[in-house]
């Protein structure tokens, strides 16, 4: 017999989800900075065993939208409550509700198994846990609770012996030795924007996008040739700061990562380009993946 799923990971901003998905997979695939709006993308990342295969799906914070990207977040989120076999809804200690009136109720009257994760219990205590425990079973009597800290790894082998005994009996949906559905490219992405929202602040990290134009795998070495959009001639500079020095640094920092990721050298040549509003343009965001 074998079982296969998908079980997808959603929850406000920076309640740990990126943390709890690299926890999950063992690898890193998702961003983790102390910045909300950090996941863009729904990123899927397969767990596999003899006997089960596990798809996790790590998708952006819900928000209220202000612009024509983060509608296109939202609408990663809405479909990930649709084709679950399992809703791993994601809450901090001390939340008071599911704000989001559509995705409170499709968890209260979810067709699927949903475990509510009580995430940083590290930072509680016994008590406060148990209050926790008792006001969102009674607010949601058909999910179970699952107390956590994904940071350490708290309770998340028993949460995923739990996610096998709940998904259904299938064949893997992908090979067995396949990390997560997205190219090599999307994480050369991601890794710069991780390190620009790293190392900026403001409206910088939150402006720009990665195209990565070229992915050149050699024996020895990977060559890369990245574009950082930004949507102002004055972020632009920012960016690459006096005679270069900032774009070095993210070029270096991500190379760094890159190189542990691929296991192989990497070389990375970076430009960065004004693309006006590109946020809110509705064919750039098409071609950026944002909308199918």
């Amino acid at each position: 017999m074998h079982k296969s799923g998908f079980i997808n990971i959603i929850g406000n901003p920076n309640v740990g989800k990126s943390t709890l998905m690299n926890c999950l997979v063992g690898e890193k695939l998702s961003i983790i900075t102390s910045k909300a709006q950090t996941t863009r993308h729904r990123i899927i990342g397969i767990v596999n065993g003899d006997e089960f295969q596990l798809i996790f799906s790590d998708t952006p914070g819900i928000v209220k939208p202000s612009y024509e990207l983060q509608n296109s977040m939202m609408d990663f989120v809405k479909s990930a409550l649709d084709d679950a076999d399992i809703i791993l809804y994601m809450l901090e200690i001390g939340e008071k509700s599911i704000k989001d009136l559509s995705v409170h109720n499709k968890i209260l009257n979810a067709k699927v198994p949903t475990l509510i994760l009580l995430n940083k219990i590290d930072l509680s205590n016994q008590e406060d846990l148990e209050q926790e425990v008792n006001k969102w079973s009674a607010q949601y009597p058909n999910s179970e609770i699952f107390p956590i800290s994904a940071l350490n790894n708290f309770n998340i082998e028993n949460l995923i012996n739990r996610i096998i005994e709940l998904i259904p009996e299938s064949p893997p949906y992908f090979p067995k030795d396949q990390l997560t559905d997205k190219p090599e490219r999307f994480f050369v992405n991601e890794k710069l924007r991780e390190k620009i929202l790293m190392y900026y602040d403001k409206e910088i990290p939150y402006s720009v996008e990665i195209v990565t134009e070229e992915f050149k795998e050699e024996e020895n070495i990977i060559k890369i040739r990245s574009q950082i959009l930004v949507e102002r001639e004055s972020q632009k500079g920012i960016i690459i700061g006096h005679k270069g020095s900032a774009l070095k640094k993210i070029g270096t920092k991500a190379r760094l990562d890159l190189e542990k990721f691929f296991d192989k050298k990497v070389f990375i040549d970076l430009h960065v380009k004004v693309s006006k509003n590109w946020r809110s343009n509705t064919k750039l965001l098409k071609k950026f993946g944002y909308k199918s």
